[in-house]
């Protein structure tokens, strides 16, 4: 009798469903057909949440636009992982209201409280927009994804062994994408520099994400063969992947990536040395104080450096400092100088979240444009995560984000000397780098408002955080 009623309940609702459907289509609407993958990752949220979390990370590689698919729709997210991520949001604050919230100490860091200031920051300047719509969407945006791959993935980092799921459950899929990037690449050749740009579409928009988000994982890679001691055959495999890893970060053609891991590299060394930190500020104070003196000197000599972006990987690697006739270079400087002028007109609110791209083609001056700038100002974004936000939220928008950087290397620096187990010393210290690499790569880019950055950026943090609180003793 209860499978009658059971079959009874699917004929009716399959029924609904194809009318409803056939409806929609008949009137060249697409999105019916979302109805029962809507269904099926609410209920999987409501009983198996983890598993909700691994899924968004494990497609985060593998997503597309929704524009690649549906070339004329008015929303473009990220298929499947933002409409999984916007469930969970949905369902954290069903939970939240029922008092079946995240653990206490999770919401009480002192990394979730830089968090929570630079939301509201971003919640203020949304109010006092020069384009309402669009702060809003990057709001909800950014909310999407800061409270499923932090707050709550943070929750469920109580269990070491779902920090391993997490980590892996990207990297696997990202093989793939590596495998198709080389692929694309050794079909028109290797050393082609110009094809790398477009070599991982539609999975990625270009190679300096790509490439962010390998530099971001060859630390954590690296880790995890100085964490598995059984099992022989397991450390070769790790070692493979870290190659392969590896590999496809020179043929990236990233720059900015080649650069955040040598400086990854460096910081490891200071951390793991335990470099005396009044050492470190004499030093640092010393080449500020030197780069100001011989300021001149300095840009006299970067200026005659005109060896642009080439498929040679050494003349590559010298075009960066190249700023006098290096396109990729320049434009970046004519990204950074609009974002500053934008900032100067509007120093406290900005001129709201998300507007940089809508907005900064008034404030090019004809001698930073470059060949491959546009009069409509229509080129992308302020390429850096720290003069961006000085735009768009001012001046504690900016500084609400590094807030968050400096808690969570305090926090990263602190659990990797405190934890008493070395598992937990090793994870906490190469996220930590991974995150490093992107803080680094931060200055020439900007990618957190893409699930292929977020998932690394706030589940690393998370990973810190969850070590500091859970694991550390």
């Amino acid at each position: 009798m209860e499978i009658l009623k059971t079959n009874k309940f699917l004929f009716i609702f399959s029924s609904v469903f194809i009318f409803l459907n056939s409806a929609l289509l008949y009137f060249n609407i697409y999105y019916g057909i979302l109805i029962p993958f809507i269904l099926l990752t609410v209920w999987i949220g409501i009983f198996k949440q983890e598993l909700l979390i691994l899924a968004v990370v494990f497609f985060s590689p593998l997503s597309f636009l929704l524009s690649e698919i549906l070339p004329n729709t008015t929303v473009d997210i990220s298929i499947p992982t933002e409409p999984i991520l916007a469930v969970l949001v949905f369902l954290f604050v069903l939970k939240t209201m029922t008092g079946q919230g995240i653990h206490k100490k999770i919401l009480i860091h002192p990394v979730s409280i830089a968090i929570y200031i630079n939301l509201l920051w971003l919640f203020i300047t949304t109010l006092s927009s020069s384009l309402p719509i669009v702060s809003v969407k990057f709001l909800i945006a950014r909310l999407w994804f800061v409270v499923p791959l932090y707050f709550i993935s943070a929750h469920f980092f109580k269990d070491s062994l779902f920090i391993k799921k997490y980590i892996w459950a990207y990297i696997i899929p990202f093989l793939f994408i590596i495998f198709y990037t080389l692929t694309n690449l050794i079909s028109v050749g290797l050393f082609i520099k110009n094809a790398a740009h477009g070599a991982m579409q539609p999975f990625f928009n270009d190679h300096t994400s790509y490439g962010a988000v390998i530099a971001m994982y060859i630390p954590v890679i690296t880790g995890f063969i100085f964490i598995i001691k059984r099992k022989s055959y397991v450390k070769p495999t790790i070692l493979l992947i870290l190659l392969i890893f590896s590999f496809a970060l020179v043929f990236s053609y990233t720059r900015a990536a080649w650069i955040s891991i040598i400086i990854s590299l460096f910081i490891f060394i200071v951390v793991y040395l335990k470099i005396d930190r009044r050492i470190l500020i004499f030093f640092s104070i010393l080449t500020v104080s030197l780069f100001f003196v011989f300021q001149f000197e300095i840009t006299d000599r970067l200026s005659k450096n005109r060896q642009d972006s080439s498929q040679d990987l050494s003349e590559h690697v010298n075009s960066i400092s190249n700023i006098a006739t290096d396109a990729s270079n320049l434009e970046r400087i004519n990204r950074w100088n609009s974002a500053l002028k934008m900032f100067e007109e509007r120093p406290l609110l900005g001129f709201g979240p998300g507007t940089y791209t809508f907005q900064y083609a008034p404030y090019q001056m004809s001698y930073d444009k470059t060949i491959i700038s546009t009069n409509f100002g229509d080129g992308g974004n302020a390429h850096s995560e720290y003069i961006g936000p000085l735009a768009e939220s001012g001046i504690l928008g900016t500084l609400s984000f590094i807030g968050i950087i400096i808690m969570t290397i305090i926090t990263g620096v602190k659990v990797y000397y405190n934890s008493r187990k070395q598992e937990y010393k090793i994870l906490s210290i190469t996220a930590l780098l991974g995150l490093i690499s992107y803080y680094i790569h931060g200055f020439l880019n900007n990618f957190l408002d893409t699930d292929k950055a977020s998932v690394p950026f706030w589940g690393f943090t998370a990973i810190i955080v969850a070590i500091d609180i859970f694991h550390k003793e």
